[in-house]
């Protein structure tokens, strides 16, 4: 064979193999049209039903992210306020030891020999107040204010000119409180 007949047999090789792979696409196509009619589909709506399946994930993937990050931050949220609580009761035990230490040091006798017992008394005392400030236990002030049952306990109510009534004349026991938690009232009086 010359050259040119060579030339025209590749040609026509080349032609054949197009058309056959023309035919096998053109018979892919009808396959997947025949298996999608015989589903009852047509490739348009598989895919829009494709996509509307692949945004219902998304969607609730989003939700399932979103309900996570809501529950870790309600977890760290009880954590805290329980560990607030915690906190309030066990200082609350200790309150009761303030109280006395206030006590010794407004009836600290006045001789000489009792100066350096009053200075240590004084000094537990000022250390003690300041392991409740660290912690952030708060004295609930109350002394010239208005009496307020979320803050302060009532132990009696008393005629008096000196003050309006309702103005707490006189506390008893101090009240504290750790952040927005009151651990303790305070025990006040009460001008009627």
């Amino acid at each position: 064979m010359t050259k040119d007949k060579k030339e025209i047999n590749e040609k026509d090789e080349k032609q054949q193999m197009d058309e056959v792979a023309a035919e096998e696409a053109v018979s892919a196509e009808q396959d997947v049209k025949t298996s999608a009619e015989s589903e009852g589909e047509e490739p348009e709506d598989e895919l829009a039903q494709l996509k509307s399946e692949a945004a219902e994930y998304l969607d609730g993937w989003q939700r399932a992210r979103a309900e996570f990050a809501n529950f870790k931050k309600r977890v760290e949220r009880e954590s805290e306020e329980s560990r607030k609580r915690i906190t309030s009761e066990i200082l609350l035990n200790y309150l009761g030891i303030m109280d006395d230490l206030e006590r010794a040091l407004e009836t600290a006798p006045e001789e000489q020999g009792v100066a350096e017992w009053v200075s240590g008394i004084e000094l537990i005392s000022h250390k003690f107040s300041a392991i409740l400030e660290a912690e952030g236990v708060v004295t609930i002030e109350a002394e010239g204010e208005r009496f307020d049952p979320n803050l302060h306990e009532a132990i009696s109510y008393e005629e008096t000119e000196e003050f309006e009534g309702g103005a707490i004349i006189a506390v008893t026991q101090r009240g504290y409180k750790l952040g927005d938690r009151i651990i303790r009232p305070a025990m006040v009086r009460v001008a009627k």
